[in-house]
């Protein structure tokens, strides 16, 4: 009898795609659990924790605002469950993303590895700090935040939030909270991880920071001159992918984020050392919202000055590492002129190593391109003696 041998064949890798596809429609599974318990009565109470926005007040009309009466949210503990639904949300969109745009785009590019992942990494950034961007200047025009600074620091605490600033606050958590599953879902890198913690949490830090001590204003400006100049950046980035001769975008971006690293502590310092400072309420009251203290608004700033610097150093290594690249790129080669010795010839070779682009800084960098090209001398025959 013929003994069947067993088969030495490792089982079949699945795709990245159809890995992200399989953790999306997961996600997309337990969003819809939610949805569909707002259809029962009995489910109802618990699911519209997590899809509607929670602590809400009206409050009655004015003689200023005589028509209707103004609804006005304030922050708890159920705005976490909140958070974790829109976390979901943001999941599903970041797939969709991917799918249907950026994949897309990266099979006809025929991109590198290293390449194909600050692809998708600049095209999602760029799709979010454009639909964040433009969404916080229309708050910010809304409630005339533009023609009166002074709201900045008028009237704090500022417990009381709009409907629209709210809900700002809530997607930007959920939005970088949902950036450490992508992580695993992305299969990114482990050299890349540290990289990208850092930024995440930064961002987290001070939008949870500003959205607990009631300076949401304050935050909300911040947030989009910050998210304007990545913006820029990201958007630079993939055109520079396009085509790498593409490199105006990063002059101006490196500019204006001298300016935006300039005007942020202007802003800053404006409001929390002078505005803050000068109020006439400066106790601390945890019923009212109220963290107008010395320590508090010390701590404030000590976070948002280290932050810039430290911004600010890594923007200065990038700079520095460009210049160093473009130097060496323009560099011509030096070769070597041939020695001869007895009997035999031997012709050294000469070779160089130039980058070219922009390479990778701490805060989402561009890897540039290493090529080399060594020349090496051929090997003399040896003759063979009569």
């Amino acid at each position: 009898m013929a003994i069947r041998k067993k088969s030495t064949k490792s089982p079949p890798v699945l795709s990245h795609e159809f890995v992200l596809q399989n953790h999306a429609d997961i996600v997309s599974c337990v969003a819809m659990v939610f949805l569909l318990g707002l259809m029962f009565e009995i489910t109802a109470k618990a699911s519209i924790i997590f899809v509607t926005l929670q602590y809400n007040v009206t409050l009655p009309a004015t003689e200023e605002q005589a028509t209707e009466s103004v609804s006005l949210y304030y922050y708890g503990i159920k705005d976490l469950a909140t958070v974790f639904f829109y976390m979901l949300v943001a999941i599903i969109i970041h797939a969709v993303i991917q799918e249907y745009m950026l994949d897309k785009i990266n099979r006809r590019m025929h991109f590198s590895k290293t390449k194909h992942s600050k692809f998708n990494e600049s095209g999602q950034l760029s799709a979010f700090y454009l639909f964040a961007c433009v969404w916080g200047t229309f708050i910010l025009i809304s409630e005339n935040y533009i023609s009166d600074p002074t709201i900045l620091w008028r009237a704090y605490p500022h417990n009381l939030m709009t409907f629209q600033m709210k809900f700002f606050y809530i997607s930007q958590l959920a939005y970088w909270l949902h950036a450490f599953p992508e992580l695993y879902f992305q299969k990114t890198k482990k050299e890349d991880i540290p990289r990208q913690l850092v930024y995440i949490g930064l961002y987290l830090f001070h939008i949870a920071g500003a959205y607990l001590l009631n300076l949401n204003h304050l935050g909300l400006v911040l947030l989009v001159l910050h998210y304007f100049v990545e913006f820029l950046f990201h958007i630079s980035r993939l055109f520079y992918f396009s085509n790498e001769k593409y490199q105006k975008g990063f002059s101006l971006w490196a500019v204006l984020f001298v300016l935006g690293r300039l005007l942020t502590l202007i802003l800053s310092v404006l409001t929390v050392g002078f505005g803050l400072a000068r109020a006439e309420n400066q106790k601390l009251d945890f019923s009212t919202g109220n963290f107008n203290v010395l320590a508090v608004r010390i701590a404030v700033l000590a976070s948002i000055c280290v932050t810039q610097a430290f911004m600010m150093w890594k923007f200065i290594n990038f700079q520095l590492r460009r210049w160093r690249e473009h130097s060496a790129f323009q560099a011509p080669a030096v070769k070597k002129k041939p020695t001869v010795t007895k009997g035999r010839s031997s012709k050294k070779g000469t070779g160089y190593i130039h980058r070219s682009g922009i390479s990778e800084s701490c805060e989402n960098g561009v890897n540039g391109t290493l090529t080399s090209n060594v020349a090496d001398s051929p090997r003399n025959k040896k003759e063979k003696s009569s």
